[in-house]
């Protein structure tokens, strides 16, 4: 198997994700008959309904996140899920928050657990920002849009999670009261979140 491995090595050094579908190997020239004898061989495994591992890629505790954004890349890494990708807190989610049009379908055969929250207008574009989870592009909310998310949507994470983050990510520089400030405005929660934003006021 040792002889096969410079393969997998070159799909994930020319940019296909630790997750990925199959059409984002076929961007990268790989057909449906070479994919199926990665699969056989035990370089890539095949984990859902047209979504795949490379076996190669290290384990990772974002790697339920990788995997739901591969599987609905419209989809919006959000509230606990961001938190988490962010650096911020100390909440561990056993499932993926996803933030999703409110038109838009609930997708099925998810490879893990998610919550949907459902945004519109503005929500869906301010403060989302694309990086990379495994190799994987991943959409997710901004540091200070994510803290303003979690005022908004306090009473589904509780007002505790909100605090902790708000604290936190100005303790630690990821961002300033002027940008929570700015945020809140557009999210129009800025008589939910200026009290404790004051309260923090060196």
């Amino acid at each position: 198997m040792a002889g096969h491995r410079p393969e997998a090595a070159r799909l994930l050094g020319e940019g296909l994700g630790a997750f990925f579908r199959y059409r984002d190997a076929a961007r990268l020239g790989l057909s449906a008959y070479s994919l199926q004898r990665l699969v056989a061989r035990g370089e890539v495994e095949k984990i859902g309904p047209g979504l795949y591992r490379l076996a190669e890629a290290e384990p990772s505790e974002m790697e339920t996140i990788a995997m739901v954004a591969a599987t609905v890349p419209a989809g919006i890494i959000c509230l606990l899920s961001a938190l988490r990708i962010h650096g911020i807190g100390t909440q561990a989610p056993h499932e993926v928050w996803l933030g999703m049009d409110r038109k838009a379908r609930k997708p099925v055969r998810l490879p893990a657990r998610v919550r949907i929250v459902r945004f519109s207008g503005p929500m869906l574009t301010y403060g989302v920002k694309t990086q990379r989870v495994l190799g994987v592009p991943v959409r997710v909310t901004s540091p200070a849009r994510t803290v303003v998310d979690c005022f908004r949507y306090r009473n589904k994470i509780g007002l505790d999670v909100a605090i902790e983050a708000l604290r936190e990510s100005l303790r630690s520089r990821l961002v300033t009261a002027d940008e929570i400030l700015r945020t809140a405005d557009v999210c129009r929660a800025r008589t939910v979140v200026r009290p404790y934003l004051e309260a923090m006021a060196p």
